[in-house]
């Protein structure tokens, strides 16, 4: 169990019977962190093989200690699912997602109440209970789906318009919808599937969505928007379906880009438009954030806008971290996690 959670192949050592162990640690750490007799926790899902299922489990086994598991409907992008944690005022939250990984790997990323990664701290806190339960050889509490239902102790529901509205907030909609683009939204087969037309929907844009149905396979490759993943992009742009593509990875919370030409833009060149955007044009002002493998067109950005700037180490979690102490302009990292002013500290 990591900083971020964890990762394993799919009936290797990511099973039930292991999941069951993870969500009943999770469960002991939630109830030590509890201010309340009844805490909350929001778990959500991506659209890899038996994501659904092994949420549902999760929820079983929070359920079986007392916990509410708010639960989501359907597969669900992380940014969603961490924002609901937020609006929901929840302990915590789970996502079973593999991310950008390849389609055999299925995992667990654990989010605190502020809507981003677990500190490593509380990360080795889980482990800890993990260690616990196989010293005193203690199984998981678990309680029957429709026994938690029937009580209210699983709740399902749909995330994703209290985002879209907190996301209508940061983003000047009728900006973009004043330049009336065409645009190829490409969800990779992940959970991001729906979601950039249905942001773009009270908008003039046209969105022609690619490879948004269901696709455990992600169609054989890695769900990671990196140009080698992106040929389907490039050539609905070519095909002239768009001015512009937008890619996310297996559970969106990574982005990539390409132009009218079907050219990938990488996270390096988005972050750096994006800082300039917001001190340009919004007139922001705050420190900048990035990791130490991401571009020095930061940098000079940031000396530029005379911006304090930070550099950590690779991983979002070290740029959450100064973002909840800090009053920080925008945060990201190469790999395309990105979070600006007001917005929760996740990628």
């Amino acid at each position: 169990f990591g900083t971020d959670g964890w990762r394993a192949v799919i009936s290797d050592t990511f099973t039930f019977a292991n999941l069951r162990l993870v969500a009943q640690a999770i469960a002991d750490y939630v109830w030590e962190e509890a201010k309340t007799d009844q805490p909350e926790v929001v778990v959500g899902f991506d659209t890899r093989f038996l994501s659904d299922r092994y949420a549902a489990e999760v929820a079983r086994v929070l359920a079986g200690n007392g916990i509410i598991a708010w639960l989501t409907r359907a597969d669900a992008p992380t940014p969603a699912v961490s924002y609901a944690v937020v609006h929901k005022k929840a302990i915590a939250g789970v996502m079973i997602t593999a991310s950008h990984n390849a389609p055999r790997y299925n995992g667990v990323k654990l989010k605190a109440a502020y809507g981003g990664s677990v500190s490593p701290e509380e990360a080795r806190r889980v482990e800890a209970h993990l260690e616990a339960m196989e010293e005193a050889a203690r199984g998981p509490n678990i309680m029957d789906y429709q026994a938690a239902l029937d009580q209210g102790l699983i709740r399902r529901f749909d995330p994703a318009w209290p985002y879209y509205e907190h996301l209508s907030r940061l983003v000047d909609l009728d900006v973009i919808s004043a330049g009336e683009l065409r645009v190829v939204a490409d969800p990779m087969y992940g959970s991001g599937r729906g979601c950039i037309k249905e942001i773009l929907a009270r908008t003039r844009c046209h969105v022609h969505e690619i490879r948004g149905e269901m696709n455990p396979g992600f169609g054989g490759i890695h769900p990671e928007p990196i140009a080698r993943y992106l040929r389907a992009l490039a050539s609905a742009i070519q095909a002239g379906h768009g001015q512009i593509g937008i890619a996310t990875d297996g559970d969106g919370d990574r982005v990539g880009a390409m132009d009218g030409r079907g050219s990938f833009v990488d996270p390096h060149h988005i972050f750096a438009l994006a800082l300039r955007y917001l001190v340009e044009e919004r007139g922001w002002r705050g420190a900048v954030v990035k990791t130490v493998s991401t571009t020095m067109m930061v940098d000079r950005l940031a000396r530029q806008y005379d911006l304090p700037l930070y550099e950590t180490p690779v991983g979002f979690n070290h740029i959450a971290d100064i973002m909840l102490e800090n009053e920080v302009l925008i945060g990201g990292e190469e790999s395309g996690g990105m979070s600006i002013k007001g917005h929760i500290p996740e990628g």
